[in-house]
Parts: C-alpha cells; structure tokens; sequence
C-alpha cells in the first residue's frame, strides 16, 4: 500500500475515531462542532518566448492547488489537505510533483493536556534547532508525521514533547526526529512582575536525529561512518518591561557531517541578542546573531530547500517592492555575522515637519558577514578538487569575534509615508544594497545596487481608489539598470485592474509586461492576468528558491470558509 493510501486511509480512521467519541453530545448541541478551511489553486498556461527563456511544457497548463478541511469542537480537533502537484508551477526541485493527502491531524484537548496524531507544525524557540512550517510559494513542507503531547501542570509552565519522521514533498524521511521544550514564565508566579508590567519568560530545548549510517566515499580506498544519533540544545531568556523587550537566545548542535557542510564533524552553534523599544510614534530594533555551521536536516546526503529541522531567521528586510526584492538575502548556514538596526519616528499632526496628517520616518540598516574560518592545511573551499579532503575531519577553526574577508550582504534603507491630502498620501524609498552573488553560486561576485520607489495612492471618490508605482534600480553589474512602472484601480473595494512593466536598461532590453484583473467578494479572491515574469529568487525568512522566466495566461483562486 502507498503512502497515499495508507495517509488517506489513517485519516478517515482517526476522523471516525474522534467524531464517534462525541457524536451523542453533538447530536444534543451539547459540543457543536465547527468546520473551517480553505482553497488555493494557482494555474498558469505557459507559452514559450526565447527572448527571455520562457521554455514550453508538455502540459497545457500547470498549477499548484491546495484544499484544507478542519472539524473541531471543545475536545476534538481533525483536519486533513489534499494537494494536487503533479503538474506543478515551474522551479520546484524535480521530485516535488505528486497528488494526494500528504497532510491529516487528530488532536484531542483536556483540561491542560494536548495530544496531536498525525501531520504537524511547532516551533521551539527562534527556531535553531527546530522549526516545522509550510511555505507554498517556496515548495517546503517540513511537517512532522508523528506524536505530539502539550502538556501546562501549572500556571506558567509549558512542556512540548514530540517525535516522528518529517516530510519531504509526498514521501517521509527516514530518519527519526524527537525533542522537547520547557517553558517558563515567571510573571505568572509573581504578582509584583505582573503589577509592573514585567514579563520573563525563560526555555530550553533539546531536539534529536536518528539516521542510518549512508555510505561516503572520500576516494577509492575510504570511506566515512557517520553517527547515528545527532543531539541539538537550545536556551533562550525574554524580558519584556514596559516598552522594552530583550531577547537572547543560544543553541548547539553536534557534529552533524552532511552535504551542506561537505562532511566534516565540528560543532555547530548558533547565538542571537535582540533588543526593541516601542512606544506611540517612535519604534527601535536593534539585533546581532552569530551562527555557524547550522545546517540541521533529517536528510544528510540533499540539498534545496527540503528537509531542514531547523531555521535560521535571515536579519535582512523582506521587501515587497519588484525592484528592491531582485536580490535578497538567503542565510548562509555554513556560518555568518548578521546585524539589524530599524528605526521609525513619526511627527505628529499639525507639527512642523508633520503638517496637517503627521509624517512617518523609517530607516533599516542590515549588515552581513562570514564568520573567520581557519580551514586544514591544504584544503581550498572555493576548489572542488579539494571539496572533499575536508570530509572526515573538523573542517576548520574560527575565532568567535573575528569576520571572515568579505562582504554577504548590506541594505541601507530609509523611508517616508506622508499624506498630502485628505484624499492623496505618498510613500518614498531610497536603498543602497550590496548583494554577494553567493546566493545564486556564484561566490565573491558584488553587485552594488541604488533603488528609488515612488509610491502613490489618490482616492477619486468613495468607490474609485487609484494607485502607482515608479521604481528605478542602478547599477554597473549584473544585467544593468532597471525600471518599472505600475498603474492599479480599485473600484467598489471588490474590482482590481493593474498594469505593470518592468524594463531592462542595461544588458537585455527586455519588457516584463503584465495585465491583471483581480475580483473579491466576501471570502472569494479571483485573479486572472497575462504576462512575463523575470527569472530570479523568490524568497521568505531567509530561505530563496529560482524561479525561471515564464510567460502565459493566469489565473489564482482563494476561498476561505
């Protein structure tokens, strides 16, 4: 029996189960139930166009559609996803394809006692050593098949404990994944904390893999063992007073040799300290992380985006902005230095720099480096005939302070939102960024960028709202200079007509044009449109996947119930 059937079958076993236990006092309205879920189905009917290496498929058209159900009521909670990739939208790894009910839960809730069967997602902590989650528009699914028990004895008290074997796409790992995390919070025992508006909140986690010895071979005559067992630790201390908050947090990993770190068998850790400040007007972020050799999968020998038990938040904004997301970036988890500093003042109303409707301020600074690596006599990262000489050993020492030569990544970027009228406001941004072409491999190429968004919405009347946006990205590398335009209508708050294109300047002279009309209407959200993409990163969190140049028809389908 395959993976889907057995998955299918289990499902509606644990549905009858949980729905049989309390059909009586359903029946009654003593427990009613509720349903609640959800649909997404993106399609695109690509067509070929050599000009900016759009391929054609064999299918007519490819989607990625995904449907979520959920049955719950005060004790019982179920819940399955039918997925249907088996022709999915273009740049997912190649095994990513499949259909079926790759998902399903059965959760059971009494008094402070929680336990799930099934298909989950947690987190412990930041994430450092454990982080299941999905994130549709990367591909990655890294839920948990398993057991998970939450169990609060007391006021203030949390313990997670979880076991099982993580998904990747619409198989199961191998590997056994188990862990736990306690979690204290000691505001809930001391009335003078909770008078104050003092909240500590102090975690620790352990996490563990256990995976069958793979075969390596470093050449003819040698082989790597692996261990078996690998063990991650992480402690955590949260302080929130008032309008601060203060978060540090540290985690350690074992020796874990795996592709990502080319084999070696050196410790891995990671550290972060964060600190904010928020009040009415005015907002402080300050953060620095060091984190080396973090790599944690449930699968040693892959690489992509599949299968990491872990996540390594990247200390870099996400822009939303065509231009300023062209090259974000991705966490180096072999070992970085990552630094972030916002700020955000506004001037209040009827001020001299705040006017008539007040006038916000932001600014972002991100900053990124490799940590210092002293490698073996002898091996030479950048050379893959030497790739492998480092397997078997420690790989390298480093100086914790020390940074590595280079430069990853920096993001100076400031902002202004100011309302001209009732009716018309503006957003302007300026970004200098200096992006590592690492994330894209290839390592030690900068490309230094200046970005400028002008971004302007103007209410015509109560039912019309016009919005637009100019965009201009500089720079000497790459593919050269950048433009974009956007023109959006919104009519009634249920109609969306939008025009874009974006212009390549510099090296192709290529138009990236696109037409869309986007209908909502209660919990419904249609869209259908037609046009280029350009090949590039698609990123979330610090993870990036390439998505390459597509063009065609298409549509997108959201419904919530």
């Amino acid at each position: 029996m395959n993976l889907m059937k057995k998955s299918t079958l289990l499902l509606f076993s644990g549905l009858l189960f949980g729905l049989s236990s309390f059909a009586q006092d359903t029946t009654q309205k003593k427990f009613p139930l509720s349903v609640n879920g959800s649909i997404q189905s993106d399609i695109l009917f690509p067509e070929e166009d050599k000009a900016i290496g759009a391929v054609a498929y064999d299918e007519f058209a490819r989607t990625n559609t995904y449907a979520d159900v959920n049955i719950m009521n005060r004790y019982v909670e179920a819940g399955t996803r039918f997925e249907f990739l088996k022709y999915p939208l273009p740049g997912y790894e190649p095994d990513f394809g499949g259909w079926g009910f790759p998902f399903f839960y059965l959760t059971g809730k009494y008094k402070s006692l929680k336990m799930t069967i099934g298909d989950f997602y947690d987190q412990f902590g930041s994430g450092f050593i454990f982080r299941t989650y999905q994130e549709r528009s990367l591909g990655i699914d890294n839920a948990l098949r398993g057991v998970r028990l939450v169990f609060e004895p007391y006021k203030g008290i949390q313990l997670k404990a979880l076991g099982g074997k993580q998904r990747r796409y619409f198989d199961l790992n191998d590997s056994f994944v188990w862990g736990a995390d306690l979690e204290l919070n000691v505001e809930q025992w001391l009335k003078s904390f909770r008078e104050s508006n003092t909240y500590l909140t102090f975690g620790g986690s352990y996490v563990g893999k256990h995976e069958k010895e793979d075969v390596v071979l470093i050449d003819p005559t040698h082989r790597l063992r692996f261990p078996e067992n690998i063990g991650a630790f992480d402690f955590r201390m949260q302080l929130r007073k008032g309008d601060y908050s203060f978060l540090t947090e540290y985690a350690l990993k074992v020796n874990d040799p795996s592709f990502d770190n080319k084999y070696i068998y050196k410790n891995g850790s990671a550290l972060m300290f964060s600190g904010s400040y928020s009040k009415r007007g005015v907002s402080v972020l300050l953060q620095a992380k060091r984190s080396d050799n973090m790599s944690f999968r449930s699968r040693r020998a892959i690489s992509g985006t599949s299968s990491f038990i872990n996540h390594l938040p990247a200390f870099a904004l996400q822009h939303t902005y065509a231009l300023a997301a062209f090259y974000p970036y991705a966490t180096q988890p072999d070992g970085e230095w990552a630094f972030q500093g916002s700020f955000g003042y506004t001037f209040q109303r009827k001020t001299a720099l705040g006017g008539k409707y007040g006038t916000t301020l932001k600014a972002n600074v991100s900053y990124i480096r490799p940590i210092d690596k002293q490698y073996i006599d002898g091996f030479d990262p950048n050379s893959s005939a030497t790739s492998m000489s480092v397997a078997g050993t420690d790989g390298y020492t480093s100086s914790f302070f020390k940074f590595g030569d280079e430069l990853y990544y920096q993001d100076i970027n400031f902002s202004i939102d100011k309302r001209i009228t009732s009716d018309f406001k503006l957003h302007f941004m300026y970004m200098n960024q200096h992006f590592n072409d690492i994330v894209r491999g290839h390592a030690g190429r900068m490309i230094r960028s200046n970005i400028f968004v002008l971004d302007m919405n103007y209410k015509l009347n109560k039912n019309y709202t016009l919005r637009s946006e100019l965009q201009y990205l500089h720079t000497k590398q790459d593919e050269g200079n950048w433009a974009y335009a956007l023109l959006e209508l919104s009519m009634f708050s249920r109609f969306m007509f939008t025009l874009s294109d974006m212009y390549n300047a510099g090296a192709t002279k290529q138009h990236y044009y696109k037409a869309l009309v986007t209908f909502s209407h209660k919990s419904h959200l249609l869209s259908a449109g037609y046009g280029r993409t350009r090949e590039g990163l698609d990123c979330s969190g610090g993870i990036c996947r390439m998505v390459p140049a597509t063009k065609g028809f298409q549509i997108a389908y959201n419904y919530n119930f």
